[in-house]
């Protein structure tokens, strides 16, 4: 990175007299850019004709502005000329990017695709694929697949055909979804849905049957698919870790990467190198310039071997709009480099947000264009002031340079980043220092494996083992960033955490070039660190003290932990999908599983076992004699194989204490058949008792199991302080059971928009009714019981902000 000269030997304390200060950076465009960002992101959530009167009114105050402005030209003073015609730019901002922005959104809601998303209305849709379909998290639906199209057109219910150049989502679960490539082009049937809104989808379509193709994408996609295929073959051999790892580093493929690995990255600050940007491209740029001066090419000869690479690098990663929006932020170093001038690169960047957003609308809401634009103005602003300042304090110069830049893209980063997850990572800065050696010999590595693989797999597997080495680098820098105590600090999450921050920041980088407020926020910052971090360690609020059983938010399905020991706890059932319960866990400090129970085998209870076994040893699993579905207790039977774990069955009446948590089975007393559903009414029935307070756990008990327990039970015998209601809350239960429980405390596990119905609202009434304090890990986050004196209380830990609607 260039920045301004510094003179060689300067003085302690500062610059000289006769040393060139640092010139100001050049704004000129910026407030058009962040302008016409924030009118499209506006419009996009408020609607065409709101941003269209804020159009209106921008327009007609540009105008008086720059009316006023060429009628003081004669006798103008300097500063009000300049805040005049930043005035004007902000206005220009302002009325061209509501203006773009309307266009698309009269375009997205025109009829009849609007009303027909609203009835749910079956259709046949001719779609272009705009970017690679991605897999996403449901337990509803097994290996849903997320596509992105363009809508050319589509038949109605009617049969009448409309032509309509619109975007549509595609929510497939057949497998034939998974090959697509950008730019292909087919036909699929399916029903419309509303869109969540907040972008340019005009309707969601959802299928489950195959697409119907109509020839081949683009020479550039196919090219793309083929290199992507070799790198991935080439990483095939190398361990789940870093072999998942290295395709996310240079093309943004995420596939094979663990979810343990991708949530060590998020809690670390790191998950910016999973995805393409514009510090992909730099560095492969950078490859090839140094390759070229090397060899002593002349300018022009570096610059068309630099720009061969950018074309060739965005062809390997697909030109898709985020990559194009990359390549974009990349260049814009490599323009100011040509040019000689690195005072053009603040002016370049700002241009191109103009262009793109103007071009895209839809980039003004995307936390990924926030995140390249951040960076890359922190990198150019902040940065080489910081390295200079370092410098002149003595710091080495390649030093300087490693400390500047993780900690200004950091720093500038930082309010998107805590209104997304709701955290400040406190080991961004020191992960994305140690992770600055390995990034660019991984990415640099992984493009040649890929370039080479067509013609010599044998030297990509060899180019994908060496760059595996810093990636393993990576991987462990963020698995042990992650499991450092306080890590991250709470803080407001959404629009208003974000701003907060932002506020907060610009604040401190104005307040500390005084020297005294500088020295002031250094003593304050370190003791608060030295403050805080005791009592974050002693005393971190999760778990609460006293807590008998926790039911964790894992969205659609259960989980529920009951303490033996610091570090040890039993577990029933693991929910949808290992990350899930894996982080819960790891929150309330799970090392060892003595027992985890199953309490039947349908996915939203077993589909996140691998979880459970991430990072633990898992003593045994306990099992009901009943075996439907039969893949959900194969699915068990693996993670106990390869966890080595015993694997037990158990009958009602039969109790398995461990430690200080004794559970009774309380059913089911048979095996039920016929019922509405055989696998949730062949649920195991426990009754755990921890700490004198007994919690019952009905898994997914239905009206007939529970009424098949109740005719069986003696008296008092469901008596329990807390339920775990069963099946989330469905409308399927019997009032007799509910009314021999009496709980003092009900747990709804349930996740966020269901398409169940879950919880039904009468149960709960009726529960609330009954005297229970209702509370739901779709509103609530986890929930802890805990015990208070002679009585019980809950403790919410809050919505993880990945589940929040």
């Amino acid at each position: 990175m260039r920045g301004q000269p510094v003179a060689d030997d300067p003085p302690p304390g500062g610059l000289s007299a006769d040393q060139p200060q640092p010139s100001p950076p050049d704004l000129r465009l910026a407030g058009l850019a962040v302008a016409a960002w924030l009118s499209a992101l506006a419009g996009l959530h408020l609607g065409a004709r709101p941003v269209l009167m804020l159009g209106g009114t921008a327009a007609g105050l540009t105008a008086l502005s720059a009316l006023h402005l060429l009628g003081r030209l004669g006798h103008p003073r300097a500063t009000a000329r300049r805040y005049g015609w930043i005035a004007v730019a902000v206005g220009l901002g302002v009325v061209c990017g509501a203006t773009a922005t309307a266009a698309r959104l009269v375009v997205r809601d025109a009829q009849p695709i609007r009303v027909l998303a609203e009835q749910h209305a079956p259709v046949t849709a001719d779609l272009v694929v705009r970017d690679d379909p991605r897999p996403i998290r449901s337990a509803a639906r097994r290996g849903m697949l997320l596509v992105p199209t363009e809508l050319v057109r589509f038949t109605g219910p009617d049969g009448r055909r409309v032509e309509a150049s619109v975007r549509l989502l595609i929510l497939a679960t057949d497998p034939a979804w998974r090959g697509l490539l950008p730019g292909q082009r087919l036909t699929a049937e399916g029903r419309l849905g509303v869109p969540r809104g907040g972008d340019l989808t005009a309707a969601v379509l959802s299928t489950t049957g195959p697409p119907v193709r109509h020839g081949v994408p683009s020479w550039a996609q196919r090219a793309a698919g083929t290199l992507r295929a070799g790198l991935q073959r080439a990483c095939a051999p190398l361990p789940d870790e870093p072999g998942g790892l290295l395709p996310g580093l240079v093309v943004g493929d995420t596939s094979r990467l663990p979810p343990s690995v991708e949530e060590d990255f998020q809690a670390t600050g790191m998950t910016h190198l999973n995805a393409v940007s514009g510090s992909n491209v730099a560095i492969v740029v950078g490859a090839v310039l140094l390759l070229a001066r090397w060899a002593r090419a002349g300018p022009w000869l570096a610059a068309g071997l630099c720009g061969v690479a950018l074309v060739g690098f965005v062809i390997l990663v697909r030109p898709s709009p985020s990559v194009v929006r990359a390549a974009t932020m990349g260049a814009i170093g490599l323009a100011a480099l040509a040019a000689g001038r690195p005072r053009a690169a603040l002016p370049a960047l700002a241009a191109a947000v103009t262009v793109l957003v103007l071009a895209d609308p839809e980039l003004a809401g995307d936390a990924g264009f926030a995140l390249s634009v951040l960076a890359t103005g922190g990198l150019l602003l902040l940065a080489p002031r910081w390295r200079d300042g370092l410098r002149r304090r003595g710091v080495p110069t390649g030093l300087a340079e490693a400390l500047a830049v993780p900690a200004a893209a950091q720093l500038a980063c930082g309010p998107v980043v805590a209104g997304i997850s709701g955290t400040v990572s406190l080991v961004a800065v020191p992960a994305n220092l140690l992770a600055v050696p390995a990034i660019a010999p991984a990415t640099v590595l992984g493009v040649l494996a890929a370039t080479v693989s067509p013609l010599w797999p044998a030297g990509a597997e060899f180019a994908a083992w060496l760059a595996s080495w810093p990636a393993w680098w990576l991987v462990v820098i963020a698995k042990q960033g992650a499991r450092l105590p306080a890590g991250t600090l709470p803080w407001p999450g959404g629009v208003w955490g974000a701003l907060l921050l932002a506020g907060l920041t610009v604040a401190l980088l104005i307040a500390v070039r005084r020297p005294l407020v500088r020295r002031l926020v250094a003593v304050v910052g370190v003791a608060a660190l030295l403050g805080a971090l005791p009592v974050r360690l002693v005393a971190s609020g999760w778990p609460p003290s006293g807590w008998v059983v926790v039911a964790c938010a894992v969205g659609q399905g259960d989980a529920l932990v009951l303490p033996v020991a610091p570090g040890r706890a039993v577990v029933v059932d693991a929910g949808p999908e290992p990350s899930a319960v894996d982080g819960c866990l790891r929150r309330l400090g799970v090392r060892e599983v003595p027992l985890l129970v199953v309490s039947h085998f349908h996915a939203d209870h077993v589909g996140g076992v691998a979880g459970v076994f991430r990072g633990r040893r898992v003593a045994a699993v306990l099992t009901p004699q009943s075996t439907d579905p039969e893949n959900g207790r194969e699915l068990v039977r693996a993670a106990a194989t390869a966890g080595r774990a015993a694997v037990l069955t158990t009958v009602a009446g039969a109790r398995h204490p461990v430690g200080g948590v004794d559970l009774l089975v309380l059913g089911p007393p048979y095996p039920l058949a016929g019922t509405r559903s055989d696998p949730n009414n062949n649920s195991l029935m426990l009754r755990a008792t921890v700490a004198g307070v007994r919690i019952l756990l009905p898994g997914d008990a239905e009206t007939e199991e529970q009424h098949a327990i109740l005719a069986r039970a003696g008296p008092g015998q469901l008596r329990a302080e807390v339920l775990k209601v069963a099946h989330h809350g469905s409308a399927y239960q019997d009032p007799g059971f509910l009314d021999a429980v009496r709980p003092a405390v009900a747990l709804v596990p349930v996740g966020t928009g269901n398409t169940y119905g879950h919880p039904n609202p009468g149960l709960l009434a009726r529960l609330s009714r009954g005297g229970a304090r209702v509370l739901r890990t779709d509103t609530d986050g986890d929930l802890a019981a805990i015990r208070a004196g002679d009585g019980l209380a809950v403790v919410r830990r809050g919505v993880p902000a990945g589940q929040r609607p």
